[in-house]
């Protein structure tokens, strides 16, 4: 088995390329290139490359509709500036001088897209993914989630100092109990729950497995469903003191998203976002065995349309001549949580960063923010600049704190050289 965090121990970004390698190719395609749900072929690197821009066919979903509008236009980029973007240098944390190119092979990314000021300047698709194929957003999943949550705070619909089993008495005997929504909406619970991807007995596998989000194991007889799932979850530690990356807090918030407004996670979602951005095609959500949508990480986009979402961000709200999120939830997003909390979790490597609302909050001088995912799923907003950069990938590293020396340099870089 491949050691999970050493980049030697898999082919790189060509040798791994889903239609180089054959997958899923042929009428049938020869059993050793098929890719199975039922064996975690779905999940597995470098299957996962193929995968992860079809999951629709693995599993059921819930539509987003995209609404009856046009979608804004994109006017494509100019090849000769695309080629010189490509050739942009800067050095990576670890001190490795290398091109924007070059960052994309390292990150293994499968598509990207750089809107400056709202005109498309970049935009590139690699392996498997097209324009029109939705890819896994995987956590970026949870920034929309946080987002809808903010919006309904802002409407007063939604007490942030509420106790969770205000909304959800059925988790009054768990880990959420005596937690208040804001301590979800900002991961600060003190829940016994291991993220751990590396360890197959981890928590989040459970979680999955209820979810129906990989497979069961012959003679499975845990929890069913995601709303089976969270009540099981007991309390380690206080609530509200340090920053815990822990999915299932956005379960919980997204369950209770569905509580206050009657309307499914899908529906909400077009219905106050996705319908009034413009967007080409319409987004998917993962559900599990009863129809419940993964809040935690089971949105699939097309990237353009991850791309007008994160210049809607960067626009204070603002898609399309009206508004879509009041200004001032997106202020309230971009001042991100406490400091302090997330100077105490164990993502070390971001100083002076924060977290709020399932937004991930930079701090530097250019008021940089983003949604990410594991293995390299983004939307990188910089309102100085004036850049949204949305990218999609399958990075054989799952976690982004070993994507993140390369990645987030080359965001930056991105952003100064457009800015200048």
């Amino acid at each position: 088995m491949a050691d999970p965090f050493d980049p030697a121990a898999y082919p790189d970004s060509n040798a791994s390329d889903p239609r180089r390698m054959g997958w899923m190719q042929g009428s049938p395609p020869p059993r050793e290139r098929q890719i199975r749900f039922a064996d975690g072929g779905t999940g597995r690197f470098p299957e996962r490359r193929w995968a992860l821009s079809h999951l629709r066919e693995f599993m059921p979903t819930a539509n987003v509709w995209r609404g009856a509008g046009a979608p804004t236009p994109l006017a494509p980029a100019d090849p000769a500036a695309q080629a010189a973007l490509d050739a942009l240098a800067f050095t990576t944390s670890d001190g490795r001088s290398i091109t924007w190119a070059q960052s994309l092979d390292q990150t293994y990314t499968d598509g990207i897209v750089v809107l400056h000021r709202g005109r498309l300047v970049y935009e590139r698709y690699f392996g498997e993914l097209e324009a029109h194929l939705p890819h896994a957003a995987y956590s970026v999943t949870k920034s929309f989630v946080g987002l809808l949550a903010a919006m309904r705070v802002h409407a007063g619909d939604l007490d942030p100092a509420a106790p969770v089993p205000h909304y959800l008495p059925e988790l009054a005997d768990s880990a959420f109990g005596d937690a208040t929504v804001r301590q979800v909406m900002d991961m600060t619970t003190g829940v016994s729950y291991s993220e751990a991807y590396d360890d197959p007995a981890a928590d989040i596998w459970r979680y999955a497995r209820a979810g129906g989000m990989i497979a069961r194991p012959p003679g499975y007889d845990g929890p069913d469903t995601f709303y089976d799932f969270l009540p099981t979850l007991r309390k380690e530690g206080a609530h509200g003191q340090v920053f815990a990356y822990k999915t299932v807090n956005t379960e919980v918030l997204a369950w209770i998203l569905k509580r206050i407004t009657g309307l499914r996670l899908s529906t909400h979602l077009s219905q106050a976002i996705w319908s009034k951005l413009g967007c080409e095609n319409d987004a998917y959500f993962g559900v599990d065995p009863i129809g419940v949508e993964f809040g935690g990480g089971g949105l699939s986009t097309c990237l353009r349309d991850l791309a007008r979402f994160g210049e809607m961000m960067r626009c204070d709200g603002q898609a399309n001549g009206h508004s879509v999120v009041e200004p001032a939830v997106i202020a309230g997003i971009r001042a991100g949580g406490r400091r302090e909390d997330f100077a105490a979790s164990t993502y070390t490597h971001l100083k002076g960063w924060s977290y709020g609302a399932k937004w991930w909050v930079s701090h530097n001088a250019h008021g940089a923010y983003e949604a990410r995912g594991i293995g390299g799923q983004k939307v990188y907003v910089d309102p100085a600049a004036e850049v949204v950069i949305a990218r999609y990938a399958s990075h054989p590293m799952m976690p982004n704190t070993l994507i993140d020396p390369v990645s987030l340099p080359a965001m930056h870089a991105m952003a100064c050289a457009l800015r200048a």
